[in-house]
């Protein structure tokens, strides 16, 4: 059949449409723009930096035709490989690009294998063309993701992964910037979040030669900013039920109506992650495989390096995560860190906190002697600032509270004097570190900065350097036998209430009261030296003779002999709760709510004896880094909270007239005037108005102003 008047070898998308419709009856159209394509190629190839449009349309049409024609089309893919490779650096960007989106188009109807594609494109990524990088970039990323979908492919994730290990180590800068970028971003989004692809930026990427290379992979172990995941959440802080609740009530717009659309999807995505599970995402520096030999590699590169000030910061960040993170050793770090702490060093306060992330109990005290030394030396002096002073004992008790025996009992007992200070800041930072050492090591505190016992403080032995406290029961377990006999209990006093009647009410049980933890009084102390041995029975007898001597001691009876009191009374009772811990343990299978009632145990034995929480535990929630606001937390007026601040605006409107725009009137009850009115009018009947007041132009300004000048000078 022969077609007259025949159009379509010139009008290739309509022959596309027909060929996909019917490929069968156009398969000689096909053969005919295939050989066109071979001969444009052969004449491209003779001179590959000009940018051939007749080329790029019919790459374009074959390759969305391909699937039509599986036999021709088996050498079509390889044929622009061969192009790319041999000419990828002087081809013309635009058709460089076009080849390659024909490329990812044939990758789709898998005519060429993911590999060889993907292979090919990280070399292109070495041309200077910054479009054609990013593009190839946001494939990669998203063909790797495609295939690791459904299922992981490990041998080919292992196969690319080390294609882009080698790529790491190549010398174009560009090529490996985007690898590690590459590695980076697929990490975050859960595809490659393996060890191995960690161990690869670590042992590449930090100790690249290239600079940019180094900064990412430091950034990568440090992790992504809170501005950044706060600015990712913030389409979740848009209420929906104010938008549908507002659209009920006002016209309706396209504008409402989008509005609305878009907060239902909102709403929607909201619903659908508090439904999800929560994922438990662990930093990066939990999956090195040699935390030991990356930390001194690390720090033997910062200490020979010329690198910006900014870089040597991230270095010993990573560092001193890796340090307080896997409880490493490295004496050589705080020596250096010390030579730093000065109240003059730009970012000293990121110092101090990297002093405390590498503090740990493991640690020597005399190792982190040097630390100590300088922060008590250069910040906790009086010819310093408050604030320099406040941010050095806070710094103090950071690392104290990571590494308890960092302080020695003279230094400590000096810091803890500042509790008295004039500033607040410095009073309150110095009390903090009391509140810390009255939980872990009272015993380093003065006598009176020890403070009231309290059921924790009772229980807690202090710990010598490397000594470990395995116990063989699950603390504050305890509490689950009152669940046994809560019930029982409440059955008696019932019956004894209808039989008694009002008398019964005389008779309160205060076994478990807080009485018990009273410093005990001179009929308790009697009963208590009792039950003691011969000895106590002796100094007590001696006590009794001497009345007069005994009333100058009772006036410096100190905080050391109520705890001992405290303890001996306790004692008994802690063994048979720990007995009785041992047995539960043994016997019963905890539930989430069993969990639950021991954590709100053991935190009353906190409380119990204190008048408040802790500024320790207000401070330092449980965590792996320590928080630069912990060491930059100035106590001088903390913020109010939402409604701190509404109750102190409603107290302020109090004694005051109703808020509100006021005109000039004396009576209320009067008209306003016409030039009042018309702010609340509608524009459209007063825009007759509003046409008059035409701005004036600067040449009219300009004559006006010299008119003015004129006249002020003759008036002279």
């Amino acid at each position: 059949m022969v077609r007259h008047n025949n159009q379509l070898p010139n009008n290739l998308t309509q022959l596309q449409n027909l060929i996909k419709r019917d490929p069968a009856s156009y398969k000689e159209e096909f053969h005919q723009q295939l050989a066109h394509f071979e001969t444009t190629l052969e004449i491209f190839n003779l001179n590959p930096t000009q940018y051939s449009k007749k080329l790029d349309e019919q790459a374009m049409f074959l390759a969305q035709v391909a699937q039509c024609y599986l036999n021709e089309m088996k050498l079509f893919p390889q044929k622009i490989v061969d192009v790319l490779k041999r000419h990828n650096t002087v081809l013309h960007n635009d058709m460089r690009l076009s080849l390659c989106k024909c490329l990812i188009l044939l990758r789709n109807k898998n005519f060429i294998t993911p590999f060889d594609l993907l292979e090919l494109f990280f070399q292109l990524l070495k041309c200077q063309d910054k479009f054609l990088r990013e593009f190839l970039k946001t494939h990669i990323i998203t063909d790797i993701k495609n295939i690791n979908m459904k299922h992981k492919d490990m041998k080919f994730n292992s196969t690319l992964q080390n294609f882009i290990f080698s790529m790491l180590r190549d010398s174009d800068t560009r090529s490996a910037k985007l690898s590690i970028d590459i590695l980076i971003e697929l990490y975050q989004k859960n595809i490659w979040n393996d060890h191995k692809t960690v161990n690869i930026i670590a042992d590449i990427g930090c100790f690249s030669k290239v600079m940019k290379v180094m900064v990412a992979s430091l950034k990568f172990f440090l992790g992504k900013d809170e501005e950044e995941k706060e600015a990712s959440d913030s389409d979740d802080e848009i209420d929906p039920r104010d938008t549908m609740i507002s659209n009920k009530f006002n016209k309706k717009t396209r504008k409402r109506e989008k509005m609305v659309d878009k907060v239902k999807k909102i709403a929607k995505k909201m619903k659908k992650k508090k439904q999800k599970a929560p994922s438990f995402n662990f930093s990066a520096l939990h999956l090195i495989n040699n935390p030991q030999g990356f930390a001194e590699k690390l720090f033997k590169q910062l200490e020979t390096s010329n690198d910006r000030f900014e870089v040597k910061l991230m270095t010993l960040d990573v560092i001193s995560r890796l340090i307080g993170l896997h409880n490493l050793f490295l004496f050589n770090y705080y020596p250096f860190i010390a030579r730093l702490l000065m109240p003059h060093q730009r970012e000293v306060t990121r110092i101090l906190q990297f002093a405390a992330q590498a503090s740990h109990e493991l640690v020597p005290p005399e190792v982190v002697e040097p630390v100590m030394k300088a922060i008590a030396n250069n910040f906790i002096t009086e010819r310093n600032s408050t604030d320099v002073m406040a941010v050095g004992l806070n710094a103090v008790r950071e690392i104290c509270l990571r590494c308890p025996l960092a302080i020695g009992e003279d230094l400590l007992r000096d810091l803890v004097q500042y509790k008295n200070y004039k500033e607040k800041s410095v009073m309150m930072a110095a009390r903090s570190l009391i509140q810390l050492y009255r939980q872990s090591m009272p015993e380093l505190l003065h006598k009176k900065d020890r403070g009231r016992p309290t059921e924790a403080s009772i229980e807690v032995k202090s710990k010598k350097y490397g000594e470990i406290e395995v116990k063989d029961h699950i603390p504050g377990s305890e509490v689950l036998l009152e669940k046994e006999t809560i019930e029982p209990k409440k059955k008696n006093e019932k019956k004894h209430k209808k039989g008694n009647g009002s008398d019964s009410e005389e008779w309160i049980d205060v076994a478990s009261s807080d009485s018990e933890l009273e410093i005990s009084t001179d009929s308790d102390d009697t009963d208590a030296a009792d039950e003691t041995d011969d000895e106590s029975e002796e100094a007590n007898d001696a006590d009794n003779d001497n009345e007069t001597e005994e009333k100058q001691n009772n006036d410096t009876l100190t905080s050391e002999r109520k705890v001992l009191k405290a303890k001996r009374k306790a004692n008994p009772e802690q063994e048979d709760k720990t007995k009785h811990a041992r047995e539960i343990a043994m016997d019963t299978i905890f539930t989430d709510e069993d969990f639950k009632r021991i954590e709100a145990a053991q935190a009353k034995k906190h409380v119990k004896g204190l008048k408040r929480k802790s500024v320790v535990e207000e401070e330092n929630e449980d965590g792996e880094l320590v928080q630069l606001s912990a060491i930059e937390n100035i106590h001088k007026k903390r913020k109010h909270d939402k409604s701190a601040r509404l109750e102190t605006v409603m107290k302020g409107r109090e004694e005051r007239d109703k808020f509100g725009y006021k005109d000039r009137r004396k009576n209320i009850h009067c008209s306003k005037t016409n030039r009042e009115k018309r702010k609340t009018k509608n524009y459209q009947m007063v825009k007759h108005k509003a046409k008059g007041k035409v701005k004036r132009s600067f040449k009219d300004k300009q004559i006006a102003f010299r008119n003015y000048l004129v006249k002020q000078k003759k008036m002279r």
